[in-house]
């Protein structure tokens, strides 16, 4: 624990751009932030002055992390359940908790919850590994061509996800290979929808409660690539039954920190997708566009302080994120971009640069969406291919 008179410590285990993110934010507010991370070389592990250098599927790494943390805290999901449940046993205040995150760990489990909960969830099943192709058939029946397959555990940015549009020669192919490595899998039906939504809310040990304005995130390959703030042309009974579904979510599991739900719009409201506890790429905008980013907010619910104004700052947000192109020497584009449009703001993670990665994001504000979001792309374009932009749709 932290000495009497002195600023409390947050122990964020996971070393990527959040970590990093969320040390500005600390800064800020005073705060310590102590880093978990895999290598010296991860982005938070550039910035951090406190980082500890260990594995988090270790639990005695874990164990040698936390002490001296106020709180524990989470870059990513992927710390075994078990070890975050020893971690509280022990007495460690691990935040959001194991019972809560679990639901960001396991797809599965979190629609059991949230459908027996009554909220708005696409049809799903599980896949018997020692039955696939005859569940599949069958769900199909009812659910309809194509099928959504995704792996339970671990999936994120496309990955663990597949779109299976018949049970021919591929398919069978594929979900034979699953199984034979061990893969936990469920089936969903191919929602149907306009677009994707995303509301971010947090939640302190208190029961407070702030939610963000929805967002609107465009997706290409399974990779967020823009974030819309607020989303455009969005009905605003449907942004508010958006927001309160999100804030009951995070109520019924008991998080504590943030919340990001993932959202389908489809006629008549919207389906859940996905759910993470941590601060979120759909979030990134906050750091400009609202008068409390998510880093700043996570910190503040993790430690029980009072949550911070969520009130955009522009009427307009859109950030972009950039992903790595085939020249890694981006600083002499960094300069034009910086001169082309004063007003966009730049994030670097730290990254080695390659082809599809993401390394960073920009962000404009303004008035005039179309204009907003060229500004953006402009940037995000300019930044990973110089001035042979490639078209961005």
């Amino acid at each position: 624990m932290s000495i009497p008179g002195q600023m409390p410590v947050v122990g964020m285990v996971g070393g990527g751009q959040l970590a990093r993110m969320t040390q500005q934010a600390a800064i800020g507010l005073g705060v310590t932030l102590r880093v978990l991370a895999r290598s010296p070389q991860e982005s938070a592990a550039r910035v951090c002055a406190d980082v500890r250098i260990g594995e988090h599927t270790s639990l005695e790494d874990l164990r040698a992390f936390a002490k001296g943390c106020d709180v524990v805290t989470w870059d990513h999901e992927h710390v075994p359940s078990e070890h975050i449940r020893a971690l509280e046993a022990e007495g460690v205040a691990c935040l959001p908790g194991s019972a809560a995150l679990l639901h960001a760990q396991d797809k599965f489990v979190m629609r059991e919850r949230l459908s027996a909960a009554g909220a708005p969830c696409p049809p799903y099943a599980k896949v018997p590994a020692d039955a696939p192709l005859a569940a599949l058939e069958e769900f199909a029946e009812r659910a309809g061509w194509p099928l959504v397959v995704k792996a339970t555990r671990g999936g994120y940015d496309g990955k663990g996800l597949w779109i299976v549009k018949d049970l021919g020669p591929e398919s069978v192919e594929l979900i034979g290979r699953l199984v034979d490595q061990g893969v936990d899998l469920m089936v969903e039906q191919h929602v149907p929808f306009r677009r994707e939504l995303a509301a971010l809310v947090a939640r302190s040990p208190y029961g407070q409660g702030a939610a963000y304005p929805v967002v609107e995130t465009v997706q290409r390959d399974g990779i967020c690539h823009e974030v819309i703030a607020p989303a455009p042309d969005l009905d605003d009974d449907l942004a508010a039954e958006a927001q309160r579904l999100a804030l009951d979510i995070a109520e019924r599991l008991g998080v504590v920190g943030l919340l990001a739900v993932e959202m389908f719009e489809v006629d008549g409201g919207v389906v859940v997708n996905e759910l993470a506890m941590r601060p979120h790429n759909s979030g990134h905008w906050t750091i400009e566009g609202a008068r409390t980013s998510q880093f700043e907010q996570h910190l503040r619910a993790v430690l029980n302080l009072p949550l911070g104004s969520t009130e955009p700052t522009a009427r307009y947000t859109v950030m972009a994120n950039l992903l790595g192109g085939d020249d890694p020497d981006i600083y002499p584009r960094y300069i034009h971009v910086m001169a082309h449009d004063p007003a966009v703001k730049v994030h670097f993670y730290g990254k080695e640069v390659r082809p599809g990665r993401k390394i960073g994001h920009v962000t404009a504000l303004g008035d005039d969406l179309d204009e907003v979001r060229e500004r953006a792309r402009h940037a995000a374009d300019y930044l990973r291919w110089g001035p042979e932009t490639k078209e961005r749709s």
